[in-house]
């Protein structure tokens, strides 16, 4: 008996529960939102030209509703039309007063249009307005649409709620139902990750996360990136990636790929930009960031006199080519070491003229040489070898002039008989 009357109550019980489920779904499939009204008659909405709402909420005649689809973050126009009903002054129906006039209306008028995200509501509010009785105003909106889904969904539901008001009046219509759906193709750049600083002459990493938040697949995707005032770019392609409802295994949404810069050893220190491209044939996304270069090498070629010193801060080897004048030398300079070329000058005159370093057909540097030549007269010439002999054979006979001057004559050795 007893279990007779537990299985009677929990049938009791399921009746119930599906009694109530289904006036639930009866209630919802007869109105798709609420409406209540003191200050507007006749409201009519539209979404991008899409009538969803065209509701007389006086008679409480209501047409059939069309449910519009808006693509997430995309912008849309949402479009209010609707009559003026009540009279600010005596709070009594325009419809009962049975005039027409300034006095009755109502002023400080505006429209808000909400949308109801999962995190985060998006809103947009008119300018204030007056109204006359039974009178028909129409306003429009522009609203981004939310882009956050519940789970990863291709499509969801949205709510947008209206509202008309001023301090004393209004009329809302809540619970208009909205489908959000995912842009057809759409490519997020989750994550660009690379050092904030970085030495001239050195490798910048940079990391990048993709993931397809579209409603389609994505083929063939392509990652770039660059630094437009240094004239870098560098690109890597990164594969496909298939919708967030079909990830599997072997098929994946998301994807993590690494791409190096080499910054020149040459750029002057300071900020620039990173950009950073995800593209394929239908779409591309684009994420940038600050990055400071360091360098306390500036310029790889110094003067020095007549002599260019040449300088490699790097850790390789470089070949660098000089050029001035009809002269091209190259010269190789081991890593974070110098070298020094002398600069052939003018013998007499004056001269200015620029040195070119390149590295390859990279301009690195250039130095201006300028100043006045000091004429010299070659040792090798016949008349210079003249003029040292002549001297010589002067120095010598200078000298023997010299010791023969300075000699003492020897005393004569008188000798004499002597007698006996």
């Amino acid at each position: 008996m007893n279990k007779k009357n537990a299985k009677m109550n929990t049938k009791r019980i399921l009746v119930s529960f599906l009694l109530i489920a289904s006036v639930l779904f009866l209630a919802s499939m007869v109105s798709a939102y609420t409406a209540s009204s003191n200050l507007a008659d006749s409201v009519v909405i539209k979404v991008d030209g899409i009538t969803i709402v065209n509701d007389n909420t006086l008679s409480g005649s209501v047409s059939e509703v069309s449910i519009a689809s808006v693509n997430a973050g995309e912008t849309v126009e949402v479009r209010v039309e609707f009559t003026a009903l009540y009279n600010v002054a005596d709070d009594i129906p325009f419809a009962d007063k049975g005039t027409v006039g300034n006095d009755d209306s109502t002023s400080d008028v505006k429209i808000k249009v909400t949308l109801e995200g999962e995190k985060d509501d998006v809103t947009a509010v008119t300018s204030l307005l007056d109204v006359e009785e039974n009178k028909t105003y129409t306003r429009t909106l522009t609203l981004k649409v939310p882009s956050d889904f519940q789970d990863d969904l291709l499509s969801d539901d949205l709510t947008m709620n209206v509202k008309i008001w001023n301090s004393d009046y209004e009329t809302e219509i809540d619970n208009i139902a909205l489908r959000l759906q995912r842009p057809s193709y759409d490519i997020a750049i989750k994550s660009v990750m690379t050092s904030s600083t970085v030495e001239a002459g050195q490798l910048l990493p940079v990391d990048v996360v993709l993931k397809n938040v579209g409603y389609n697949d994505l083929e063939d995707l392509y990652v770039t990136a660059s630094i437009g005032d240094l004239k870098l770019s560098k690109q890597a392609f990164f594969g496909d990636l298939v919708n967030v409802a079909d990830e599997t295994d072997d098929d994946e949404n998301s994807v993590s790929g690494r791409l190096y810069l080499e910054i020149p050893y040459n750029v002057k220190s300071g900020t620039y930009t990173l950009e950073v491209t995800a593209e394929n044939e239908e779409t591309s996304s684009t994420m940038t960031q600050e990055i400071v270069v360091t360098n306390s090498v500036p310029d790889v070629a110094m003067k020095s006199g007549n002599e260019l010193v040449l300088l490699n801060p790097t850790n390789q080897l470089k070949v660098y080519t000089v050029k001035y004048a009809d002269t091209q030398v190259s010269v190789i300079v081991p890593a974070a070491s110098s070298k020094s070329i002398t600069i052939e000058t003018p013998a007499s005159g004056e001269y200015k003229f620029d040195v070119a370093v390149f590295s390859g057909e990279q301009l690195l540097s250039t130095v201006n040489f300028s100043g006045t030549g000091s004429a010299t007269t070659s040792l090798t010439s016949p008349v210079m070898i003249l003029t040292i002999i002549l001297a010589v054979v002067f120095l010598v006979l200078l000298v023997v002039l010299v010791v023969l001057i300075t000699k003492k004559p020897q005393k004569t050795e008188e000798f004499g008989e002597s007698y006996y």
